[in-house]
């Protein structure tokens, strides 16, 4: 115990010794996990009441994850690195579950409600505070609660904190491919080194984990969804068991996304017919191997189906026969399939935004217990503005996960500002009417037998992690989130900034400003009014409206538009493609009218002509201009509310943010003159009087040309 509590003073003695440096020179890596010292009346009650960190019981890897990062962010908090003595009467941070409570405290603390991941931080007398769990990984989520209880203001007096996840899957998805490039990343390369691993751990991996754990987010699939086979060879599965050893210790398991033809393409079988004896024996070998390597091992996501990638409807059998085979295999071990339904095909030749529902509502029922069906946001694909996914309340007999993109696919990339918080809550509270009112998405996900939330991560080998400091707010608040979907986009936002950048209110309240408008001021600029898909054809960078002149429709910018001059818009009312009716009958009803259709997804559900009138007292086509002029100045305002920051922030990250804000004002006023430029074309139409005209004529915006944007599979 002497050995191992030195070896961890000496390590956060020399960490602590750097803060001061960091402060003067910060990248970002630290995240949302900075621990800069706190004024100094606080610091001293702080060194105080938290001179040492007693952790009594077994020293499980998981227990000593929890009490380095208290030590550390004590260190940091406090400037004085706490001792770890064996007990201690006052001045302690006590971490305790059941069969180690001191007697003392028997019967008078509470682990009720807990579950197996949940904490409580409470106030004793004596100048102790307790952090209490059932397990050590509520331990760990305790400790990282307390720390960000203490960075963002709140003091240890009268503490008394109980929380418990609401989500049991609560996991990142990577899109990281072997050779390390990254599908849809704006972050560099993956962070996972394939070619080193197994025998090269990189220190990232523990920083990446730690990040996840104090978010609470426990899972994490390793590879991207258009899968390669190899994934599932012996060599590939000692590298995937190498990751899953650095994370274990922080409650993260690893899943790993399996192409469904792997049998076929690797010569064990014949086929990859799901039904066929020689197809589900390999599987099931296979599932014994992973978990021979991997104890812990969460399971399968699966693309199948979609966008080329192979499926068990190449062999006539359904979603329910394909998922249900691996079902099977993973079922002795504890694990699951994730299955998703993004199903992007040529199937449905009427509109692309039916397909999902149209596959998987028939099979309602048909899945086995230990497989969830894993639902975009929104129908299309992560557009800047959906209407939910008509799937959620749609197949009560059958868990469904929630699938977000916290990487900015269609919004931006790294470069734009677009706080995301704001769209997760929006799908969130959004209602399903499954068994009446009030039963939102968020409430419908948290009674899932399989309950669980998935996003497509934003992180690479950028030292900041995400590519832009802002795009951090995105992985941080979809933890925060999936551990409370009923939360609040801004309190977070709030809660983010203080931690990231400044403690002074005043900064944080410039700051969430700042993120909370973000989001709409991207939809402004991009798609607004509904419209969706406007962007460049596979690369997904910049506008695009006029491409129509690809293999299939829905490839396509046009097609979602379905601009020309009588009006824009896609009828998906009863007139049209009917996708309305997808929808529970409220929505149905609501989104099918005309009349009562909300104004933002205008043009999702409806054909409207250029000059019909508005509530707004403009007619639509002013009004698209409108919304574009106004999300143009939304980012002007951004960039004036940033450069008011220079002397708050440090300056190797205000100029970063700096330099993207530019770039993105840039950008804003491209996209919105590109596309009036083309909508006013289309419409024969000219700009309302007093209107900017757009830089340059429309077919210099249809000359530019961008094949090696980031992110490009």
């Amino acid at each position: 115990m002497a050995n191992r509590t030195l070896r961890s003073l000496v390590f956060l003695l020399v960490m602590a010794a750097g803060l001061s440096a960091r402060v003067f020179a910060e990248d970002g890596y630290d995240l949302w996990l900075r621990y800069q010292p706190l004024a100094a009346p606080v610091q001293a009650e702080l060194r105080q009441a938290a001179a040492h960190i007693v952790a009594p019981g077994a020293r499980t890897p998981t227990l000593q994850a929890a009490v380095d990062e208290l030590v550390r962010g004590i260190g940091g908090l406090a400037r004085q690195v706490p001792a770890i003595p064996e007990s201690a009467e006052s001045g302690a941070i006590l971490l305790v579950k059941p069969d180690t409570l001191p007697g003392n405290l028997k019967g008078k603390v509470s682990f009720d409600g807990l579950g197996q991941e949940g904490y409580r931080l409470l106030s004793l007398g004596g100048a102790q505070t307790l952090i209490a769990a059932n397990s050590d990984i509520g331990l760990l989520y305790g400790s990282f609660a307390l720390l960000r209880h203490l960075q963002t203001g709140g003091g240890l007096q009268g503490l008394d904190i109980s929380d418990s996840p609401r989500l049991q899957r609560r996991m990142l998805n990577h899109w990281d491919n072997p050779d390390r490039t990254v599908e849809r990343g704006y972050a560099g390369q993956s962070i996972w080194d394939w070619w080193k691993l197994p025998d090269h751990l990189d220190a990232r991996y523990t920083d990446y984990a730690r990040a996840n754990a104090s978010v609470g987010i426990n899972g994490t699939v390793l590879n991207n969804v258009n899968a390669k086979a190899e994934m599932l060879t012996p060599r590939w599965i000692e590298k995937a068991a190498a990751v899953a050893d650095v994370l274990r210790p922080y409650g993260i398991r690893v899943y790993l996304s399996a192409r469904f033809s792997a049998p076929f393409e690797l010569g064990a079988t014949a086929t990859a017919d799901p039904l066929d004896p020689a197809v589900r024996d390999w599987w099931a070998k296979k599932a014994d191997e992973i978990y021979a390597t991997i104890p812990d091992f969460g399971g399968f996501l699966v693309k199948a189906n979609s966008e080329g990638q192979p499926g068990p409807q190449d062999y006539g059998r359904s979603h329910a026969d394909g998922a249900n085979m691996l079902a099977a295999a993973l079922k002795p071990h504890g694990g699951i399939v994730l299955w998703r339904a993004f199903v992007y095909s040529e199937t449905d030749a009427t509109d692309r935004a039916k397909q999902a529902y149209a596959e998987f509502k028939p099979l309602d029922g048909q899945f086995a217990d230990n497989v969830t069906v894993q639902v975009k946001n929104g129908p299309i694909d992560f557009q800047p503005r959906e209407p939910i996914h008509p799937l959620f309340g749609a197949m009560p007999e059958t868990s469904v996960t929630a699938e977000f993109q916290i990487t900015k696919e269609y919004l931006g990339f790294a470069t734009h500002l677009a706080y995301l918080g704001p769209m997760y809550e929006e799908v969130l509270k959004t209602d399903t009417f499954r068994g009446g009112e009030g039963q939102t998405v968020a409430k419908l996900l948290m009674a899932e037998p399989l309950s669980g939330i998935a996003g497509v991560a934003n992180i690479g080998s950028d030292r900041n992690w995400s590519g832009s400091h802002f795009d951090q707010a995105n992985w941080y608040t979809f933890g925060r989130l999936a551990w409370s979907p009923e939360g609040s986009a801004a309190d977070i936002a709030r809660e983010w900034a203080a931690m990231t950048f400044s403690r002074d209110r005043e900064v944080i309240d410039k700051i969430t400003g700042m993120m909370m408008a973000s989001r709409e001021a991207v939809v402004d600029y991009m798609t607004p009014m509904g419209l969706a898909h406007l962007m460049g054809t596979g690369h997904h960078y910049g506008p695009a409206p006029w491409v129509n002149d690809l293999a299939r429709p829905e490839w396509n910018p046009a097609y979602y538009h379905r601009a020309d001059a009588g009006g824009i818009g896609f009828d998906r009312t009863a007139t049209g493609s009917n996708a309305a009716v997808q929808y529970a009958a409220p929505h149905a009803a609501l989104y099918g009218n005309r009349q009562t259709v909300p104004p933002e997804l205008l043009l999702w559900f409806h054909r409207a002509g250029w000059d019909e009138a508005l509530p707004s007292g403009r007619t639509v086509w002013a009004e698209l201009v409108y919304h574009y002029d106004r999300g143009v100045a939304a980012v002007g305002t951004m960039r004036r509310t940033w450069a008011g920051l220079e002397v708050r922030v440090d300056p190797a990250r205000f100029r970063d943010v700096s330099d993207f804000l530019a770039i993105q004002e840039q950008e804003a006023i491209w996209w919105r003159d590109a596309c009036l430029a083309y909508f006013a074309a289309v419409s024969g139409r000219a700009l309302p009087p007093g209107t900017r005209l757009p830089a340059h004529p429309l077919s210099w915006y249809q000359a530019q040309q961008f094949p090696y944007a980031p992110g490009h599979p």
